[in-house]
């Protein structure tokens, strides 16, 4: 496992967009070897997924032959709802007559609606066919999230899984004890509005995957972050898993830093300078 540390939000994001951007060219997708991604809602993607639209928009990378499926789903909320996890990915707003720009990072990105970036699937060329996202309204939801597993299996896996963390340390909804809180500053503060249950991926599928991205920004996520690498693996802090990653990465701002001891800090931070790279060799044992 490694901790990559940049200055703030907008660094990670573009970071990680470069990260994705070259794993997929690299693959080499096709359509009958398509890249296959794991994809997560909130806000920590968000920097990210504008940077991807950014790279699409400029010809750097194409999701034509990608294969996404994302973490988890509202149980009960209609899809059209706008903070249903499928308007999150998918939903377009109507465009105006000149459309809309925003400048982040040096690159101009157009887009339907300023500031409403969840709609990244929206913005590229990935095929709607290609797109997999838990039916929170399916008739049987046990049926359901045994079908998305079939799914996954079926693509061969999951090539790269990216995936942020609440500040109570869950991964996807696994052990999201805070989420109704957390997440109830998107349905008017009001705890009744927020959806009590939901499907989403174990913990055993994202580690499944072949390599495994986690994005924590935010000193709000900081105690979160030091419990998943500091302290031992738990299933109170269901992102700790990624200690046992052989290609587990954590991608994180300076403010997600301050509950760190200065000794693992100083110890990522060597790696991140090493020889090998960034990421380097990620198996298990390899030290500078």
């Amino acid at each position: 496992m490694r901790l990559l540390t940049f200055e703030n939000k907008d660094k990670v994001g573009m970071h990680v967009a470069e990260h994705v951007v070259r794993r997929i060219n690299e693959f080499q997708p096709t359509k009958e070897r398509p890249f296959v991604i794991g994809l997560p809602t909130g806000s920590s993607p968000i920097p990210t997924y504008k940077h991807l639209i950014a790279m699409y928009q400029s010809g750097h990378v194409s999701f034509k032959h990608v294969v996404s499926f994302n973490m988890d789903e509202y149980a009960g909320l209609p899809r059209s709802h706008p903070e249903s996890y499928h308007s999150f990915m998918w939903t377009t707003a109507s465009r105006g007559r000149d459309g809309f720009r925003e400048t982040l990072a040096g690159r101009t990105i157009v887009t339907d609606a300023p500031g409403r970036w969840t709609n990244f699937l929206g913005h590229v060329d990935i095929d709607p066919a290609n797109v997999h996202i838990l039916d929170g309204n399916a008739p049987d939801l046990e049926a359901e999230c045994a079908a998305y597993e079939a799914s996954i299996e079926k693509f061969g896996g999951i090539e790269l899984f990216l995936a942020g963390i609440g500040p109570d340390g869950h991964i996807a909804l696994s052990g999201a004890y805070d989420t109704i809180v957390a997440n109830s500053r998107f349905f008017d503060n009001d705890l009744s509005k927020v959806p009590t249950k939901a499907l989403t991926v174990g913990v055993a599928t994202v580690m499944d995957a072949k390599e495994v991205l986690i994005i924590i920004t935010g000193i709000s996520k900081s105690l979160a972050l030091r419990n998943c690498i500091e302290e031992p693996l738990s299933h109170m802090w269901t992102a700790s898993a990624i200690q046992l990653h052989d290609k587990g990465v954590i991608v994180c701002d300076e403010d997600a830093t301050m509950e760190l001891r200065v000794k693992t800090v100083r110890y990522f931070d060597k790696l991140q300078k090493s020889p090998q790279g960034l990421y380097g060799d990620l198996g298990v044992g390899v030290v500078p």
